[in-house]
């Protein structure tokens, strides 16, 4: 038994049987990533978000497979952009290389090319997540992206996973990572403040406020116990983001 048999075993203990519309919807998926799934159950696995399972009243339905391929599908996504920016790029360094994987790898860039084959309608998630924006939500996209990689290598192998990857992730990256808003200003701020300072900004919340699903988040960014940026948004990932964007402003890194 290989070593891709024997994880895939592990996702096959409680088979639930899919039904015929489920079946019809996945199909149009299927279509969309142009890779049809020998076994379905793991594609379907890969689009149930756990909060399936946390609004139920059995604890025997919950179900961590979700969160299992989307722990195994960053590192196989790893893996292919390493891989191909390693090969594209020969004369770029390191730090270089490392910077277009995480812009590559990231939360915004792989929620925007989710779009590309309409993911987000196809996740399947609680009434009550849904109510909530879940399907505008870029973590749980994201999340859904590394979760099918994970299918797709699981039923076809690494070279499926590949082709997928190179087909809706890296296809046209160049120009789309350079964008704004994909740009890692967190690793830029740290990595001169390290180099400058010998220590790491620090993220500070000024303030939240709003209900529990749309709360907003005021950050500040400390350089050497300075205020030096500030952000504002409905997560703190992004206003960090935001804090840091304005002290690479101030600091003329961008």
């Amino acid at each position: 038994m290989n070593v891709i048999q024997k994880i895939k075993n592990k996702f096959k203990k409680k088979k639930k049987r899919i039904s015929a519309s489920t079946k019809r919807k996945l199909s149009v998926l299927q279509e969309l990533i142009k890779y049809r799934f020998k076994d379905l159950s793991l594609l379907v696995s890969a689009l149930t978000h756990d909060s399936i399972y946390y609004s139920s009243d059995d604890e025997q339905n919950y179900n961590s497979n979700y969160e299992r391929l989307e722990f195994l599908g960053d590192a196989i996504l790893g893996l292919i952009v390493c891989q191909h920016i390693f090969n594209v790029f020969p004369d770029k360094n390191e730090g270089e290389l490392s910077k277009m994987k995480s812009s590559i790898v990231s939360e915004k860039f792989l929620a925007l090319k989710a779009e590309n084959f309409r993911l987000a309608e196809f996740v399947i998630m609680s009434e009550k997540e849904e109510r909530n924006g879940g399907r505008e939500k870029k973590s749980i996209i994201a999340d859904a992206v590394e979760s099918v990689i994970c299918a797709i290598y699981l039923d076809g192998g690494l070279n499926k996973a590949r082709k997928f990857v190179t087909n809706f992730i890296l296809n046209d990256f160049e120009k789309q990572v350079m964008h704004k808003d994909l740009i890692n200003y967190k690793s830029i701020l740290q990595e001169f403040v390290q180099s400058h300072f010998q220590s790491i900004p620090e993220y500070r919340v000024n303030s939240s406020a709003g209900p529990a699903h749309q709360k907003m988040f005021k950050i500040v960014v400390h350089i050497d116990g300075h205020p030096c940026g500030y952000g504002e948004a409905l997560n703190k990932k992004e206003a960090q983001q935001q804090a840091a964007y304005e002290a690479c402003q101030r600091l003329r890194l961008i």
